[in-house]
């Protein structure tokens, strides 16, 4: 797994812990939009021999979709309209324009939000256990997989070019730690 420059804040167990009900529904848009990003890498020409790998993606996203979904459905938890993420957003941000420089990015970020969901997930299948072992059950289910698409991303874009992927793993790193420490009022998973 990654090394990250700044581990997540002390804050956010604490936070998300209190509002668990927000957190499951940050979640399931999260898993949608995960499967949108999959399909979505499918139009860069560079990726066109990936495509039954991102097409996997997608459909394993689309099943976290559902069984968070589930778990809202079962906690009596209205499914409601999404909230922008600063951090994913000021990642996806600076995905540089340029066919080569843009797939490249947009896979670097995508293992990287891949790469920040597994590490929560473990940190949620810990930290919720005496509020809901059978959440953290849930999440810590999910740790494998996510890791799984973090590294899938990461040797997608190795293939188009190792020296470039290295630079802007790095560049996004340093983005990631700068972004990380920045305060965050919500109870979100990013």
């Amino acid at each position: 797994m990654l090394l990250w420059r700044e581990k997540v804040p002390d804050s956010w167990l604490p936070k998300v812990r209190a509002n668990l009900p927000a957190v499951l529904i940050d979640h399931a848009h999260l898993e949608r939009k995960a499967a949108t990003a999959a399909l979505n890498l499918e139009k860069y020409v560079e990726l066109h021999d990936c495509v039954s790998e991102l097409n996997a993606i997608a459909i394993e996203e689309l099943q976290h979709f559902e069984l968070v979904l589930r778990l809202l459905r079962e906690r009596g938890v209205a499914f409601t309209g999404p909230v922008k993420s600063p951090w994913i957003s000021a990642m996806m941000g600076q995905v540089r324009k340029g066919r080569r420089e843009q797939v490249i990015d947009h896979l670097v970020v995508c293992a990287l939000i891949e790469g920040r969901s597994c590490e929560k997930f473990q940190l949620l299948a810990e930290g919720v256990r005496d509020l809901d072992p059978g959440l953290a059950d849930f999440y810590a289910s999910l740790v494998e997989s996510e890791g799984n698409h973090y590294a899938t991303y990461l040797i997608m874009a190795r293939h188009i070019d190792l020296a470039e992927t290295e630079r802007r793993l790095d560049y996004f790193l340093d983005l990631d730690a700068q972004l990380i420490r920045q305060p965050h009022p919500l109870p979100m998973l990013h």
